[in-house]
């Protein structure tokens, strides 16, 4: 009996330890983690089931969150998937058809209400035409799709999105349904007006251009001659599968001028533009390949190309003013944004060029037969470029592309790496700029996947890690979008950071008559331009740049915000220079002392001297809890000695006291 009672209360003992240690766990202050492997983690769909296709990100809500838009199987159907902090996913928006079948869809503030707009570029009623239409944003949310505006059509090769004439809104360039010329869509977009128009069609502002577009093409609006205002490259057809490029400088109101132009090597694929060495100038990578099937879009023979832009470098000395006898030989630290009218780009496959570099696809993924260079899940088929990314925040972009392995289209990761004796991209004695090294520790879940299609960088959550998304055929059951979670542990910080297109005056929209309020958050545009200088942990100094959504034809994929890692740092981020397209004297900014590990959001002001609106939001890391724990005990065990100290000190005067009671004053006797 006397056991039976010992048992029964060491029963209740353990339910009351349980509860009370379901309690404890309630009050625990550190959140469980989602993912805890340190590696690449299979997502999962989030939210995007069935049989849709991503084809452009955008924060469409203004929550600072990534969202996605999707083009459903019947490739007409739209629909926006917005991202749920709550529940990790995405959740999808009542969805909307085109009459006609959709090419490419392209977010961006069309109408200049700091919301964003939908631009769909679909099949024409001519075969050598693209039919273009705006759905208007609804400040209520979702798109005004019973009054779309109708555009003037575009010949095939896809125009691109520019700010043509400095004054921040949405222009197009592209070619008119028939003739080769140039022109440009220019935003003239007045909603007071009775009847307003969006775009009225003028020559482009390119003297003599003489350039067919290629379709498709990998034209870009990007900074390339240093001075934070946006430039542009094009790919021209020449005929016989020849193809050339121009790059066209941006001289603000005196139009765009010619510096550059010059053949492609043959086999040349997709372009992408990325600071591939962190010296603070923009350089170009790209495929080339011998051959390409045009059912599946593998590419034989495949080499990665590597072409570097020719530029001022970065003064060594923060007192050093960049000039010799008058003439700029390099960019003091504080003054990023010099332009250099002599860069260039030398696309000479030759070994005494330093400018170009190129090697095999088999080097750094030596079992791979084949690159996947075009998709012809879509028709016309799409270009699959390389996707340039700083997945582990050192400061230099990696590789993300896919590969095949008999029958299967398996994506992979390359690391950016110093140079060394014997890796890719480098000279005999392990000299060179930068290489790449085949990512193949923890990686499993990426390279699990072997039917993929595209692929694309993207932050998941907004946590400051570039996550990856899979588009998939579906052949494998798994379905059609698979996303990678990055967990890497990586010792170092970055900066996201966007610029605004001036939509709305000190940060904040209203519509009519005050209905609404809202923070334009969502309305980035083609063009911004970032360049910062960083000190690592052993002191040295060095300059990067990034370009803010540079591409955005044939399902291109890229963020609207630009993502660059900072890699180790002890310090703030000494000067981050914002450039925009704004027709002003000054078309830049400097910020300096910015602490990394946040995001920057700018908004411009297209009038001159009116200042730009500049807002810092922290990130709270996962470390924030723990030094708040520590700041606690490390006070409470300072206040314990503290504590014992002065009960001590008190002991001792008691003491002393009572000694000098007991002295026997013998004077006084």
């Amino acid at each position: 009996m006397l056991q039976s009672r010992q048992g029964w209360r060491e029963l209740a003992l353990s339910v009351l330890l349980a509860a009370h240690f379901t309690q404890a766990i309630k009050f625990w202050p550190f959140p469980q983690k989602r993912f805890t492997a340190n590696s690449l983690i299979d997502a999962g769909s989030l939210g995007l089931t069935g049989d849709v296709r991503v084809a452009a990100f955008g924060d469409f809500d203004g929550d600072q969150s990534l969202d996605v838009l999707s083009i459903a199987e019947d490739e007409q159907t739209l629909s926006v998937y917005y991202w749920k902090h709550d529940s990790f996913s995405f959740e999808a928006s009542t969805p909307f058809k085109h009459p006609r079948r959709i090419l490419n869809a392209v977010p961006g503030d069309f109408t200049h209400t700091g919301k964003l707009d939908l631009l769909v570029m679909s099949e024409g009623t001519s075969k050598d035409q693209l039919d273009l239409t705006v759905y208007p944003a609804l400040l209520s949310g979702g798109f005004d799709v019973d009054h779309p505006l109708k555009l003037p059509p575009s010949s095939l090769p896809q125009p691109i999105p520019i700010d043509i004439d400095g004054d921040m809104k949405i222009d197009l360039l592209g070619h008119p349904p028939t003739g080769d010329e140039l022109q440009v869509w220019q935003n003239i977009w007045n909603a007071s007006a009775p009847n307003p128009e969006l775009y009225e069609v003028i020559p482009a502002p390119f003297h003599n251009a003489r350039c067919k577009l290629l379709n498709p093409h990998s034209n870009a609006v990007v900074d390339l001659n240093g001075d934070c205002l946006a430039d542009v490259f094009l790919v021209c057809d020449e005929g016989s599968g020849k193809k050339s490029y121009q790059i066209w400088i941006n001289n603000k109101d005196e139009g765009f001028s010619l510096s550059q132009n010059g053949d492609l090597p043959s086999g040349v694929q997709s372009i992408t533009f990325t600071d591939v060495d962190r010296d603070g100038t923009i350089d170009m990578i790209f495929p080339t390949c011998s051959s390409v099937s045009s059912s599946t879009g593998l590419g034989t023979d495949c080499y990665l190309n590597i072409a570097f832009n020719q530029q001022l470098s970065l003064c060594s000395s923060t007192t050093d003013s960049g000039l010799k006898k008058g003439i700029r030989v390099c960019r003091p630290p504080d003054d990023l944004c010099t332009p250099d009218s002599n860069f260039k780009f030398d696309l000479t496959d030759d070994p005494s060029n330093p400018l170009f570099v190129r090697f095999p696809l088999t080097s750094v993924l030596p079992k791979s037969e084949s690159l996947l260079v075009m998709d012809t899940t879509y028709s016309p088929s799409l270009p699959s470029s390389l996707k340039l990314g700083d997945a582990n925040l050192d400061g230099f972009p990696d590789i993300l592309l896919i590969a095949s392995h008999g029958q299967d289209r398996v994506p992979h990761m390359l690391w950016s790496v110093p140079c060394a004796k014997d890796l890719p991209g480098c000279g005999p004695e392990g000299n060179g700029r930068r290489s790449w090294k085949l990512a193949d520790k923890d990686v499993e879940s990426l390279e699990a996947i072997k039917d993929a299609r595209t692929v694309s960088f993207l932050d998941l959550d907004e946590d400051g890690t570039l996550d990856i998304m899979v588009q998939r055929t579906g052949s494998a059951g798994h379905g059609k979008v698979t996303f990678v979670q990055n967990n890497f542990y990586y010792d170092a910080f970055f900066l996201k950071a966007i610029v605004l297109n001036g939509a709305c005056d000190n940060g904040m929209c209203y519509g009519p008559n005050g209905t609404a309020k809202y923070h334009p958050f969502g309305v980035s545009y083609s063009g911004a331009t970032y360049k910062y200088t960083v000190l690592d942990t052993a002191g040295h100094r060095s300059a990067a740049q990034v370009g803010q959504l540079p591409q955005t034809s044939y399902h291109s994929l890229q963020t609207p915000y630009s993502f660059f890692g900072l890699g180790r740092t002890n310090n703030y981020i000494e000067n981050l220079f914002v450039g925009t397209t704004v027709h002003a004297k000054q078309h830049w900014i400097d910020m300096e002392g910015v602490i990394p590990n946040s995001r920057v959001v700018i908004l411009p002001s297209a009038q001159e001297g009116e200042s730009w609106r500049r807002e810092l939001f922290l990130r709270p890391g996962e470390w924030i809890p723990w030094v708040t724990v520590t700041v606690i005990v490390g006070t409470a065990i300072l206040a314990i000695i503290v504590f014992v100290l002065q009960l001590n000190e008190k002991r001792e005067d008691e003491l002393e006291r009572r000694r000098a009671s007991h002295n026997i004053n013998f004077d006084a006797l």
